[in-house]
C-alpha cells in the first residue's frame, strides 16, 4: 500500500498505453498496481483487480485510442469494479479522449458522442477526469465532475526551442486552431499564419489560401492531433509552395490512422513532433516522427491534485529571448 501526502493511493494501467502508465507511476514515486484485462470468446471484456482498493484514491491510466470502443469499455468496466470495491475516489487519466471530435451537431440528426461518453464515465463512477489537449474546450462542460485539461504545449515548445530555429512562424492549419497557434507563438515569441481551407468530406482537406507571411520562414504547423495526416501534409505542401524554408509540425496526439505514416514520410514535413499520449507501434516509427513523453507532466499533476495544489503553475511560462529558453 502506497501512502503519499497522507493519502492512500494506487495507480492502475489498462491495456491502451502501459509504457506511459509506467512513466507516470515512476514520476509519482509508486509502482503500478496489478489488474488483469480478460477477453471472452464472444468479445466481452472483464476486469480483475488483484489487490484491495478500499478507501484508496485510485488513478486509472487509459487513453481511449484505437481500438476506441474496446479501450472505452475497459475503462467503464474498471470504473464499475472500483466503485463496487469501495475505492474512495476514482480518477481517470485519459490522455487522449476518444470521440472528442463529435462535440456538437454539425448537421441535422447527428449525435453529440463526446457528451455521451462523458455521461457514461460519470454513471460508471468516475470522480475526476484528467485529459490532455482535449479537442474542444467545451467538452469539460459536458461533465458534472472536475475535468483537468493538461496542455502539451510546454513539452512541444521546449523541444522546438532547443532546436534554435531562426525566422520562425507558427501556422494554424485552419481557423479553428488560431487560439492554439497564438498561444504557441506567444511562448516562442513570434508571429502566426493561418491556412484557410475547406473540408469537402471528413478526413480530407483542401487548402484555399494562406493568411500571413511564410516566405523564407521556418514554419511550425500546430494542431491538437494528427489522424490521417491529410491536413498536415497538404498544409506543408502549400507552405513550401508559398516560399517557406522548412516546415515542421507539432501535435499532442499521434492518432496516425490508415496510411498516415507513409503520407508523412513522402511529405514536405521535416519533422512531426508528437507526444506519447497514444502508444506508437514499432511499425509506425520513422525518422521523421519524434515522440516526446508526457509521463512526468501527468505525474506531477497527480501529485498536485493529491496535495490540493493548483495545476496552473505547470503551464505558466516566462520566456528568456536572449537565452531562447523557457524559465
Amino acid at each position: 500500500m502506497a501512502v503519499l501526502l497522507g493519502k492512500k493511493i494506487k495507480i492502475f494501467s489498462l491495456s491502451a498505453n502501459r509504457q506511459l502508465a509506467e512513466e507516470i507511476a515512476e514520476s509519482v514515486g509508486i509502482p503500478l498496481s496489478s489488474c488483469e484485462i480478460l477477453h471472452f470468446a464472444d468479445g466481452e471484456i472483464n476486469v480483475q483487480i488483484d489487490e484491495t482498493v478500499r478507501g484508496h484514491n485510485v488513478f486509472v491510466i487509459q487513453p481511449t485510442s484505437a481500438p476506441v470502443n474496446d479501450h472505452l469499455m475497459e475503462l467503464l468496466i474498471m470504473c464499475d469494479a472500483l466503485k463496487r470495491a469501495s475505492a474512495k475516489t476514482i480518477n481517470l487519466v485519459i490522455p487522449y479522449y476518444g470521440y472528442s471530435r463529435q462535440d456538437r451537431k454539425a448537421r441535422s440528426r447527428q449525435p453529440i458522442s463526446a457528451k455521451l461518453v462523458a455521461d457514461l464515465l460519470q454513471v460508471a463512477g468516475a470522480d475526476r477526469v484528467i485529459c490532455m489537449d482535449i479537442h474542444a474546450a467545451q467538452i469539460q462542460g459536458f461533465f458534472d465532475i472536475p475535468v483537468d485539461n493538461f496542455m502539451g504545449l510546454p513539452i512541444l515548445a521546449n523541444y522546438l526551442i532547443d532546436k534554435k530555429l531562426e525566422d520562425v512562424v507558427v501556422v494554424s492549419p485552419d481557423h479553428g486552431g488560431t487560439t492554439r497557434a497564438r498561444e504557441f507563438a506567444k511562448v516562442l515569441d513570434t508571429t502566426i499564419a493561418i491556412i484557410d481551407k475547406r473540408r469537402p468530406e471528413p478526413n480530407k482537406a483542401e487548402v484555399m489560401n494562406i493568411i500571413g507571411n511564410v516566405a523564407g520562414k521556418n514554419c511550425i504547423l500546430v494542431d491538437d492531433m494528427v489522424d490521417t495526416a491529410g491536413t498536415l501534409t497538404v498544409g506543408a505542401q502549400a507552405l513550401k509552395e508559398a516560399g517557406a524554408k522548412k516546415v515542421y509540425a507539432a501535435c499532442t496526439h499521434g492518432v496516425l490512422s490508415g496510411n498516415a505514416v507513409q503520407k508523412i514520410q513522402d511529405s514536405y514535413l521535416e519533422e512531426l513532433i508528437i507526444t506519447n499520449t497514444i502508444h506508437l507501434d514499432d511499425a509506425k516509427k520513422i525518422d521523421k516522427i519524434k515522440v516526446l513523453s508526457v509521463g512526468a507532466l501527468l505525474g506531477h499533476g497527480i501529485l498536485k491534485i493529491l496535495s490540493d495544489e493548483p495545476l496552473s503553475g505547470l503551464f505558466t511560462y516566462s520566456y528568456d529571448k536572449s537565452k531562447r529558453e523557457l524559465l
